[in-house]
Order: C-alpha cells, then sequence, then structure tokens
C-alpha cells in the first residue's frame, strides 16, 4: 500500500469552456446534472494565448455564481506577468480558491512563450502574488510527458513544480495502472508527499481517443486498441467495453490506495455518471 493511501478521497470533474451559445447552454445542463454527485470541485481549462481565456473565467464565473467550486487553469503559453496578476485578483474577487496552474501546449503560430517558460516559474509566482490564498493542482504524467527527453528528466520537473509550492496533482489519463504506482513509488522515493489523482478519461469515441493519446503521449494498450478496433462503427459495443475497462481501471487504483479521481468530462454528463455509480463513490 502506497503513502497516497494516507490523503481523503478527492473526486473532481472537468470541463472547457464551450465556444457557441449551443455548448454554453449543454454546458449548463451537464454542470447541473454532474453537480448532483457532489464533485469536490469543477475544474476548467485554458486555451493559451488569449484563444479561451475569456471563456475560461465566464466558465468559472458561472460555476461560483451556482455555489459550486471551481479550479480555473492557468497557463504559461503567452502569459504575462501582469496579465496573469490581474487574472488572479479577478479570481479571488469572484471566490475561487483552487487554480490549476500548466505550462500549456504552444498554439501553431505562436513564437513567444510570455514571461514564464515552465510551470513550476507560475506556480511560484502565483505563491509569491497571492500568499497561501489558492490551492494549487499542478499535471503529472505517469508514462512521461511527451516533450520530456527520458522519465528521469521528467520527475525532475515534476519535482520543482512540487517544491515551487504545488499542493496537489492531477495526472494525464492512462489506462495502464503500473504505470502510475511506479510513478508514485518514483516520487516517494524523492521524498514527494503531496496527493496525486489519477485522471480519468471515459471511453465512448475510439477515433477521437486515439487522437487524443496520439497528442498527448498516453498509451492505449494493445489488446484495448484492438478490441475498440474490432467494434467499428458499432457505438454501443465501444461504449459498452469502455464503461467495463474504465470501471475495472478505477476500481485497482482506488483500491490500491488512489487518493480520488478527476474525470475529463469532455462535457458530457453519461460517461462520468456512469463511472461513478459502478464505483459507489461518495463525496
Amino acid at each position: 500500500m502506497n503513502t497516497q493511501s494516507k490523503f481523503p478521497k478527492n473526486y473532481s470533474c472537468e470541463f472547457f469552456p464551450p465556444k457557441t451559445e449551443q455548448g454554453a447552454v449543454k454546458l449548463r445542463t451537464t454542470l447541473s446534472e454532474l453537480a448532483e454527485l457532489k464533485p469536490a470541485y469543477f475544474s476548467v481549462t485554458f486555451g493559451a494565448g488569449g484563444s479561451t481565456q475569456e471563456g475560461t473565467f465566464d466558465t468559472v464565473k458561472e460555476i461560483q455564481e451556482k455555489g459550486y467550486s471551481a479550479a480555473p487553469h492557468l497557463s504559461c503559453i503567452g502569459g504575462t506577468r501582469n496579465n496573469i496578476r490581474e487574472l488572479l485578483d479577478n479570481y479571488i474577487n469572484i471566490g475561487v480558491k483552487r487554480i490549476v496552474a500548466l505550462r500549456g501546449d504552444m498554439p501553431s503560430g505562436m513564437r513567444e512563450m510570455g514571461d514564464f517558460r515552465y510551470a513550476n516559474e507560475l506556480v511560484e509566482f502565483i505563491r509569491a502574488e497571492t500568499g497561501d490564498h489558492f490551492h494549487i493542482e499542478v499535471a503529472a504524467y505517469p508514462e512521461v510527458h511527451p516533450q520530456a527527453p527520458n522519465a528521469q528528466k521528467d520527475l525532475e520537473n515534476f519535482t520543482r513544480k512540487v517544491k515551487a509550492g504545488a499542493n496537489a496533482a492531477i495526472t494525464q489519463y492512462f489506462f495502464n495502472t503500473d504505470a502510475y504506482f511506479r510513478f508514485i513509488d518514483d516520487c516517494e522515493n524523492r521524498g514527494i508527499d503531496i496527493p496525486i489523482v489519477p485522471g480519468i478519461m471515459p471511453i465512448t469515441n475510439y477515433s477521437q481517443l486515439a487522437r487524443f493519446s496520439d497528442m498527448c503521449g498516453a498509451e492505449i494498450p494493445r489488446w484495448i486498441r484492438k478490441r475498440l478496433e474490432a467494434f467499428g462503427d458499432d457505438k454501443a459495443s465501444i461504449v459498452a467495453f469502455g464503461e467495463e475497462v474504465v470501471t475495472e481501471l478505477c476500481r485497482k487504483l482506488l483500491e490500491n490506495g488512489a487518493p480520488g479521481l478527476h474525470f475529463y468530462t469532455m462535457n458530457q454528463t453519461g460517461p462520468t455518471r456512469t463511472l461513478w455509480n459502478n464505483l459507489a463513490l461518495s463525496a
């Protein structure tokens, strides 16, 4: 049993800012339905270079106004000290207590990083500006960040974020529990003592999952890929198989001490609610 089991279980859900009014209406429905599960918070993703910054703030504000806890993502890419400072002040003013601090991915066509090159620098800045006001989450990569030269360097980068003041971490999604628990062992050997919550991606669409996984470096085990490929366009079979696989993944993680789960909802209610109910999770 790893030391992660000493932390309270924490369950959360992630949204992306809607780009259309139709998307906004759908997200309000999803928020209302998933709020019935009483997750600890709802995180909201953030586009670099201005692509969804306003959408992130508006979505976070709406979640907060409905009486739920929102955790906006903040990205280094394209961010200056002044605009990050302004965002932090705005979030404090609407009652936000959590931040997810990330390096982010450079959008095509953008050449300038901004004032922060790495997430640890952003974490340090948030701490310097706001003290302990925010509970800061950072990203972790059990299967190694796709741009890291090797696992050792990736672990060193993660350690810097923790030392900069991170309270907890959320992992990239994965389907191999061994990768997660090996990563936890490596962190414990370095004296890292924060909750590292597994990110969970429901399986509902194989082509979309394969595309996401290729971009972010998350491995889809061969046996899962082959089963999904065999279903072709049989969406019902893909959803049923995905539910079975991901439910078992979550169960193994929790039984072996994972300190909660973070669901990548893709702004949909059904898949996350099904997993939540299958696992009989309680807030």
